[in-house]
């Protein structure tokens, strides 16, 4: 019977809390997590009732990169295999990239290898002043391959080329002033303040979020060219004649909630 290593809690306001559930190994990847989360994300991403998705590590780390069981195995595969595996590994990290839902991190303890790259991929990151980052892959004689697109667009190509052949520990502070951390809290406060943040998210439009996070996509480091701007034009006047977009402004013209907003 296969361990169930991800464990998914949705409340009535459409938060769904995704736990990385293998605390005796400090939530470390090997092939069965990963295709654990990924089944996970799928399954978040095309559910309607899903508005919000707070991902998080069970024990005392968010993730410490690759199990050490996984790694011995890896070790005796040859090209074929190892390729397959970095492409579920990739497919994973693709699939919380794009979640057409917002994601929040809650990063505590240590975030090493792919837990570095499950921040990166998540929209919020809110962390504990004493978690910490590593990008270790190359004491291994490995490098950070499938994570490497997410990380340098969160850091800067500048500090992703520093932490990525240097393999330091970086400190929560540090990882706030490169941007991998939106935000440090005390242990104490941690939950309300992400509580806080997921209430700012939901007075949101759905649509408009999911709509918001592939503009940025799409945008990010695009030349300013003609055409981008005749994309932009049309999907704002796109997403104006949506019933969300109408909604949206007929509410506050009318100073009242919009119909999405619960209770």
């Amino acid at each position: 019977m296969i361990e169930q290593m991800v464990i998914t809690e949705m409340d009535s306001r459409g938060v769904a809390t995704v736990t990385l559930n293998n605390p005796d190994k400090h939530n470390a990847f090997d092939d069965e997590l990963i295709a654990q989360i990924s089944a996970t994300f799928e399954v978040l991403d095309t559910d309607p009732a899903v508005l919000v998705v707070v991902l998080q590590g069970a024990g005392r780390s968010f993730s410490a990169g690759a199990d050490l069981a996984w790694m011995r195995r890896m070790a005796d595969y040859g090209y074929e295999e190892n390729h397959r595996d970095a492409n579920l590994m990739a497919e994973m990290f693709r699939r919380i990239n794009s979640l057409s839902k917002p994601t929040i991190a809650r990063v505590h303890g240590a975030a090493f290898g792919g837990g570095v790259g499950l921040a990166a991929v998540c929209d919020l990151v809110f962390a504990t002043p004493s978690a910490s980052f590593c990008l270790s892959e190359v004491k291994l004689g490995l490098i950070p391959a499938v994570i490497s697109p997410f990380v340098s667009a969160a850091i800067g190509p500048r500090a992703a080329r520093r932490y990525c052949i240097t393999a330091e520990r970086f400190s929560a502070a540090t990882a706030l002033q490169l941007g991998l951390v939106s935000e440090l809290c005390e242990e104490t406060e941690l939950d309300s303040r992400i509580q806080a943040m997921v209430k700012k998210l939901l007075v949101n439009g759905p649509a408009a979020m999911a709509a918001a996070k592939l503009l940025v996509a799409d945008v990010s480091d695009a030349p300013l060219t003609d055409q981008l701007f005749a994309e932009t034009s049309r999907r704002i006047a796109e997403i104006r004649g949506t019933e969300e977009g109408r909604e949206g402004l007929n509410a506050f013209l009318e100073k009242r909630s919009a119909a999405w907003i619960g209770e």
